[in-house]
């Protein structure tokens, strides 16, 4: 983090040396600090891309008092379903069987490859993104908000846990419920639910999960491992409807306070 305060400005990207800073930020988080890799991977230019990255609406978040060239600091990417539609697939249709949500009748928003830079961890960085994306969500009329999350590493048994504390407490109704794709499905029933730890479960949960979770989102069924990208993917589904008031009004809070400060 640069020495003084951060300066935040939340834009959606305009031109392609926008999507090239959250495709650097990307490469840091996803690519060095992460391990992931694939096939679109510009490690030349360490620039974590791929092919839906044209199609998505970039958020990114800039901290101005950084260095010229180092001011993107968190960013999300997110596809509309009218974006979708002239792709003709979602990204997380390759992981997950999403029938129930596009047949739900409801203005879809897909998210992904969410990233906070490591100083901005903690801070109000993650809250500024939220905001960006509710008001986003608000000016496009969205009604239920998906994509994969991530645990780092794919060893089921490692993160156990808390993925049977999702499954057991957070499973989406039948209405909204995507799966895993068959030749994919892992199980996230892992733990009979009178041995969870509800405590160490939620300490164990990615932050990302856990703000999806205040939130009021529920996931999907299974589990997806992405080797390729070192990681463990569930399906998040957020109904904007049920987006606890007191919740979105805590994110508004701590972006005002940062920006005012």
């Amino acid at each position: 983090m640069s020495d003084s305060s951060p300066r935040y400005e939340l834009l959606i990207a305009e031109t392609e040396d926008d999507v090239r800073d959250a495709q650097r930020l990307r490469y840091q988080v996803f690519v060095e600090e992460l391990g992931g890799d694939g096939v679109d991977v510009d490690h030349e230019n360490r620039l974590e891309r791929d092919e839906f990255d044209r199609y998505f609406d970039h958020l990114i978040l800039y901290d101005r008092a950084r260095a010229e060239g180092d001011q993107a600091v968190g960013a999300y990417r997110v596809m509309r379903d009218d974006q979708a539609e002239a792709l003709g697939r979602y990204y997380t249709d390759s992981e997950y069987d999403l029938t129930p949500l596009k047949t739900c009748g409801r203005k879809l928003l897909e998210l992904g490859r969410s990233c906070v830079h490591p100083d901005y961890r903690g801070g109000s960085a993650l809250p500024q993104l939220w905001v960006g994306l509710m008001n986003y969500s608000d000016a496009h009329g969205i009604d239920v908000m998906f994509g994969v999350a991530s645990f780092h590493g794919t060893d089921l048994d490692a993160i156990r846990l808390p993925l049977a504390h999702l499954h057991h407490n957070h499973l989406a109704p039948p209405e909204l419920r995507t799966r895993v794709l068959d030749e994919f499905y892992e199980s996230a029933d892992l733990m009979d639910p009178a041995e969870i730890d509800e405590k160490a479960a939620m300490k164990a949960m990615p932050a990302l999960i856990k703000a999806y979770l205040r939130l009021g989102g529920v996931i999907g069924d299974g589990a997806f491992v992405d080797a390729a990208f070192n990681t463990t993917d569930v399906c998040i589904i957020v109904d904007m409807a049920k987006v606890p008031a007191k919740q979105r009004a805590m994110y508004e809070r701590l972006a005002r306070r940062e920006a005012s400060a």
